[in-house]
């Protein structure tokens, strides 16, 4: 990153935020991030990364990651950049005014085409708002794309195809280049004798022949070359000179045609350089957030909830330090141990504590990086839900620049380092992240202890947060006399002597040096002396409070531990059962829509039966039976998609006349005309339709049932022996006068179902085929055992007697 680039106008406060991305290693990770770039530019885009200046632009860009993230996921083989070049170049030297080569307008065309593709994939409103809305500013030029792929071929060369003067000029060099080929030929035939070799050589673009020099004189022509042993004379005959001059001539015809297309097609690309600019641009914007998620992505990062205001908590929980897993992915470096960081929103200062090669330093490079990502729209390494500030200053003094050259000490460039800080904080005012490595350290510990107290006290006023590691004991108690100030500290295994590199937050850490200095063999006499001296000059043993503190910490970190693994395995139940649920709601979705489309499929049958049957009818081709046939298909399918219908059996109903009720054999609404005086039957109007038909064959519109009679009159007639006819009455006869075949079949049917014995139907006489109909349909049913014409004073031919077995 330039100093242009840098989100503060004055030079010493520029200079501090670039020697804060030095030091944090940022460049190290925008090389890692740039391999993952698609296109050249982007390569070099992810080098000199820019950093954003506003939290919208930084919330934009996380939107983004998130979005081509989703979509290079679900995408087989990923989200593609082929065929996506570097046009920047043509861009500018068709702007000039200049001609740009075959190649470069080629490479165009693709780049065209290319983001057509890319457009067509992304374009989601509703599932990727932010990609959609740039991609919809994409203007693909088609017709230039089409002009530039119809007038090059592959490599750049212009094609015969894009002026027929060229296609002219390209035939007569071909011609013309055979017509000498064919003369030469000629010329080894007749001066066989005389060459060192029958083939057609060429120097300096010119067919020569290989002619001893002792013949050299025999052989008119140029003398264009000779051999190293000067035994062989290359001879461009006289015969096929004009040939060369000829070709020469048309070669720089055919130069000029192509460099006037060429002409043609960058002005054509001169005319759309704004729209081609935008389309550059909008192509590196994609290429950079497809390279932000596909880092993301390898190191195992996940998106973070980038806050904003000072009064915003902390929370970063098992975060890594980027860089060193990088390396552990990469093999090349053992496992990384994370940190996890809870800062409460009125902290303003956090010294970390602890003995050397603890880990201190690389906790402050971990959050100075991982503020930094956030801001570029990067993922987090870290697990749960990981919450930031957005830092607009991130500054770090860490490590020593002393210097011989320039006088410095170890503490002279600290300070030097920290008033480049406070320079920054001064000219930028804003949310700052302010992290120092060893505050107050190089000069006398007393003088250095007051320095760090009021440092840090002062960057309190100043910056959002500031995290700082120190040896300093004094540090330690500053929590106690200000709530805006924390304490952590790396942890130490005091059997084994070596720190754990885990940050523990709340109490502070002990250097352990004693300890250290006996590990590594100081003579044991010296240490007494040290403890003792220790233990004189301390009226409290802080490091006892210490010990105590880290014992209390190690017992809350196991009950958190324990209560933490009761909510996962909770969380677990949650999604099995939440998982089982959608389960159960998918598999109903997918029965109801299989049941949707058997409907649908039941009743675009039964359409083209109907159509079927009325286009017969129209040109007379349909008899009863055909029509007979399509009523039963016609109810079997009715029958088998009819909704059920909830009916009430306990509430007691009883037809009126002039009552409309549904007919149980039709599923149609009729009314009431009469009643019976047993109350049994009932006279219907249905349409057109006029029946008598038995009282449990109906029901009222909301679904009761008619009221069961209680009265039974029970009439004992003596059968005779061979079946004779009963004595028709209102009970066993039924009226189908007026209804189609298949209408009056199914009335009949729900009336056999609640009779038995003989039974009359009447069907009057008419044309015959309602009774011919009929007759047909009863004698194919197995309980039926004959069907005759009544007695003449029962109706006679216009009624039926059905005796049932």
């Amino acid at each position: 990153m330039t100093p242009a680039e840098t989100p503060f106008q004055d030079s010493v406060a520029s200079n501090a935020f670039l020697e804060t991305l030095e030091l944090l290693e940022w460049s190290s990770l925008c090389e890692h991030l740039s391999s993952f770039s698609s296109t050249t530019q982007g390569r070099r885009s992810c080098v000199s990364l820019p950093i954003p200046n506003e939290i919208a632009h930084s919330r934009s860009l996380l939107e983004e990651t998130k979005e081509i993230d989703l979509l290079d996921r679900i995408l087989e083989g990923g989200l593609s950049f082929q065929g996506v070049h570097e046009i920047k170049h043509t861009i500018q030297l068709c702007m000039k005014g200049g001609i740009a080569s075959g190649e470069e307008l080629l490479a165009l065309a693709s780049t065209l085409a290319s983001a057509r593709r890319l457009r067509r994939q992304i374009d989601d409103e509703e599932v990727r708002p932010r990609l959609t809305k740039q991609v919809n500013d994409l203007v693909t030029l088609p017709d230039l794309e089409r002009t530039l792929k119809f007038g090059l071929e592959d490599g750049g060369h212009v094609a015969d195809r894009a002026s027929a003067d060229l296609a002219a000029y390209r035939r007569k060099m071909q011609m013309t280049r055979k017509e000498r080929s064919d003369r030469m030929n000629q010329l080894i035939r007749t001066y066989g004798s005389l060459l060192n070799d029958h083939v057609i050589a060429e120097r300096k673009g010119r067919p020569v022949l290989a002619v001893k020099s002792t013949a050299a004189a025999q052989v008119l022509g140029l003398v264009l070359d000779t051999s190293a042993s000067g035994s062989t004379v290359f001879i461009e005959p006289q015969e096929v000179i004009q040939f060369g001059n000829i070709l020469t001539q048309i070669e720089i015809k055919v130069l000029e045609e192509e460099q006037r297309l060429l002409a043609i097609w960058s002005r054509e690309v001169e005319k759309n350089i704004d729209a081609l600019e935008r389309l550059d641009r909008i192509l590196l914007q994609l290429d950079l957030a497809l390279a932000r998620a596909r880092y993301s992505r390898f190191i195992g990062a996940i998106p973070p909830d980038l806050l904003e205001g000072n009064d915003c908590p902390i929370v970063l929980s098992k975060l890594r330090h980027p860089l060193l897993l990088w390396y552990q992915l990469q093999g090349k470096g053992t496992a990384v141990m994370p940190i996890s960081v809870n800062i409460e929103p009125d902290l303003r200062v956090v010294a970390i504590t602890g003995p050397n090669t603890g880990g201190k330093t690389v906790c402050l490079k971990t959050v100075g990086l991982a503020a930094l990502m956030a801001r570029v729209g990067l993922f987090l390494p870290c697990s749960g839900s990981p919450k930031i500030p957005w830092f607009q200053n991130v500054l770090a003094d860490i490590g020593d620049d002393q210097s011989i050259q320039q006088s410095l000490s170890t503490f002279s460039s600290h300070i030097k380092r920290i008033q480049r800080i406070f320079k920054a904080l001064d000219v930028h005012e804003g949310s700052s992240l302010v992290l120092l490595d060893e505050i107050g350290a190089g000069t006398d510990p007393s003088e250095g202890t007051a320095l760090a107290i009021s440092l840090l006290r002062t960057l309190a006023d100043k910056s959002r947060l500031t995290i700082a590691t120190t040896h300093f004991g004094e540090l330690k108690s500053l929590k106690y006399s200000d709530s805006r100030f924390e304490n952590a500290s790396v942890a130490f295994d005091s059997e084994t002597l070596s720190p754990t590199y885990q940050l523990q937050w709340g109490i502070p850490g002990r250097s352990n040096a004693l300890s250290i200095a006996r590990r590594l063999g100081l003579p044991d006499e010296v240490i007494t002396k040290a403890q003792d001296f220790l233990n004189r000059t301390s009226e409290l043993d802080v490091n006892t409070i210490i010990e105590g503190l880290e014992q209390q910490r190690n017992r809350q970190q196991a009950a958190a531990e324990n209560a933490a693994a009761l909510l996962a395995r909770t969380e677990l139940l949650h999604e099995e059962l939440l998982s089982r649920w959608r389960k159960d709601s998918e598999e109903t979705e997918q029965r109801k829509e299989t049941e949707r489309r058997k409907l649908l499929a039941s009743i675009e049958e039964g359409q083209k039966e109907v159509r079927s049957l009325i286009s017969q009818l129209r040109d007379g081709s349909a008899d009863g039976e055909r029509v007979r046939v399509v009523g039963q298909r016609l109810r079997r399918i009715e029958f088998e998609n009819r909704a059920e219908i909830k009916r009430s059996d306990s509430i007691e109903w009883q037809p009126q006349i002039g009552e409309r009720i549904r007919l149980l054999a039709l599923g149609k609404a009729g009314v009431v005309l009469d009643i019976s005086e047993d109350g049994l039957q009932v006279t219907v109007r249905c349409g057109v339709l006029r029946s008598k038909v038995n009282l449990q064959s109906v029901e009222s519109l909301d679904g009761r049932k008619p009221k069961k009679t209680s009265t039974n009159v029970e009439v004992n007639v003596p059968l005779a022996k061979n079946k004779t006819h009963n004595v028709r009455t209102s009970v066993n006869t039924v009226d189908v006068r007026g209804l189609r075949v298949h209408e009056a079949e199914i009335v009949v049917e729900d009336f056999l179902r609640n009779v038995s014995g003989t039974i009359w139907i009447v069907h009057g006489i008419g044309t015959g085929k309602l009774k011919k109909g009929l007759r047909k349909w009863l004698e194919s049913l197995p309980y039926v055992e004959r069907v005759s014409d009544a007695a003449q004073q029962d109706g006679g031919g216009g009624c039926s007697v059905v005796c049932l077995k």
